[in-house]
């Protein structure tokens, strides 16, 4: 029986026909309500939706038969990812559909806010000639500061050179080669503050990212800055950014996203010199057309034949390797979040070395899995499949090694990253049990299983630490569930790499911070299945 699919927001007609041509049944079912669509997903094998439909985890419940949602676009908020997974749903995206439609929509945007062009139109249509009243400001000459310099602010920076700006970029993953390729200048995000004359977001909303642009970086910005933001709702704390424009501090602003949507009210409207727009980055009939077509041949490849691409909870994996391979995937990419977590700078190498017998396992899956893990920290919608494309958009080197076993452990993997000042490595392997386990971490051999929160510190290898961390956790409550050490004797210093019942406080990290000894302190956390 040919696996049915049911495509329930509105997509470009070609979408259907190529579910059509590769011989899957497909009905097109736009407008459902949550009752309708719940009493009809348990007929389909896949659900190719927009942002409309809602896949929350009582229709993934219901869905009995459901193998694939595929989303025509980036953002996957609008699907419960955590139920998809549990009940072994692929959710798939298209990353890359609407690049150059959503940079021309910043670009846009940015024109628009320097020659006043809504106010000037609306004023014009009643009637009015208020020609002096909308003085603008040339583009050309002024800094462009870009926030976030992947795939759409790349574009967005291409964009902005060729109206002649001054191009600066912040991105902890853009390295000083890629940036002379693509023509920008690499600067660190307060220097951009102080530099730009308009500046533009590009990146996913994370922890880090939330409110990246605040009170306190606006008054680091010049007088009569202009910002855009086509990227994501929460980058820009909107209450801060209502009481600049109208003190001055911000000349004008212009927004398609916003903290909270469908946005029918929000603190930015009305605002001064605030243009506003309903998220139409994606919308071009190219867009549109692009985002189909790859969700429709993504689903059909995976349906029909197992291929995964773009999987946002999911490796790139055949059924046959699934079971060998599965630990050492949680492995290379819990070693990538132990690294990633660790840096702090512009990302330029990520190394992964293969010892034994896991060199012959399907190491592609594997370098997936690291590279996913190094680079989630900062970009929390990365996955398996577009973390290769994303590290080379980012110019970011990834190497692969193999090598015959030697010592202790006859096979395990070795992760080494190299940013702009310092290298980082870590090594694991996997026991009998089937679980994880850190053996080395920057050259100091240690043995530790992985919590889900975790404390790493460097400390000079001198008496009274151990004991003076011990008294810090226990006034603050904080148990301890296993403590591993380890010691350079050449250097004198120590590692100690703490599993903790639940994630600390930043107050409880800066009174570790002031022990004695104490080099650098970092919580970390992990997915442990």
């Amino acid at each position: 029986m040919a696996p049915r699919v049911l495509i329930s927001d509105k997509l470009s007609p070609l979408a259907k026909r190529i579910f059509d041509e590769r011989g899957i049944d497909v009905d097109v079912k736009v407008g459902l309500s949550k009752e309708e669509l719940l009493e009809i997903i348990g007929d389909y094998d896949g659900l190719a939706v927009r942002s409309a439909t809602k896949p929350s985890e009582k229709v993934i419940k219901a869905a009995t038969k459901l193998k694939v949602i595929g989303r025509a676009g980036i953002g996957v908020d609008n699907i419960d990812i955590k139920s998809a997974t549990a009940k072994g749903v692929i959710v798939m995206n298209t990353p890359f559909g609407n690049s150059i439609t959503t940079a021309e929509h910043a670009i846009s945007l940015m024109m628009a806010l320097a020659r006043n062009i809504p106010d000037a139109n609306v004023s014009t249509h009643a009637g009015k000639w208020e020609k002096s009243k909308f003085m603008g400001v040339e583009v050309t000459g002024k800094t462009l500061g870009v926030i976030g310099c992947g795939n759409i602010g790349s574009i967005a920076a291409e964009r902005g050179i060729g109206l002649k700006m001054k191009v600066v970029a912040f991105d902890p993953f853009l390295t000083a080669e890629r940036a002379i390729e693509i023509g920008v200048e690499k600067v660190e995000l307060d220097e951009l503050f102080k530099r730009a004359d308009f500046i533009t977001l590009h990146t996913p909303l994370t922890d880090k990212t939330r409110n990246i642009i605040d009170a306190a970086a606006i008054e680091q910005m010049k007088d009569g800055v202009r910002i855009v933001n086509c990227a994501r709702g929460g980058l820009v704390d909107e209450q801060a950014l209502r009481d600049a424009l109208e003190s001055g501090k911000v000349a004008g602003a212009a927004f398609d996203v916003f903290s909270e949507e469908p946005a029918t009210e929000n603190v930015l409207f009305n605002a001064p010199n605030m243009i506003c727009t309903p998220h139409l980055g994606a919308s071009t009939d190219e867009a549109q057309v692009n985002v189909a077509v790859q969700v429709a041949e993504q689903m059909s490849d995976y349906l029909l034949t197992g291929a995964i691409s773009n999987a946002i909870n999911f490796p790139s994996v055949t059924a046959e390797e699934a079971p060998r391979l599965r630990p050492f995937s949680q492995l290379a990419e819990q070693l990538g979040l132990f690294a990633g977590q660790l840096i702090s700078t512009g990302l330029k190498k990520v190394q992964v070395e293969f010892v034994g017998e896991i060199g012959e396992l399907n190491t592609k899956s594997l370098m997936a899995s690291a590279i996913c893990g190094v680079m989630r920290p900062q970009l929390a919608d990365v996955n398996m499949v577009s973390a290769a494309a994303i590290a080379q958009d980012r110019g970011i080197i990834i190497e692969e090694t193999k090598r015959s076993a030697e010592g202790a452990y006859g096979c395990y993997m070795r992760l080494t990253v190299t940013t702009e000042r310092q290298e980082r490595s870590v090594a694991g392997t996997v026991f009998s049990d089937g679980k994880p386990r850190i053996i080395q971490v920057r050259g100091i051999n240690m043995e530790a299983a992985l919590d889900e929160d975790m404390l790493y510190i460097e400390n000079y290898d001198k008496p009274g630490f151990i004991g003076g961390l011990g008294t810090v956790l226990g006034e603050a409550g904080v148990n301890i569930a296993n403590f591993n050490l380890g010691r350079d004797e050449e250097s004198a210093k120590a590692l100690a790499l703490i599993g903790i019942d639940e994630a600390i406080s930043a107050e409880v990290i800066e009174q570790v911070k002031g022990l004695d000894h104490v080099v650098d302190v970092k919580p970390l956390s992990f997915m442990v299945s």
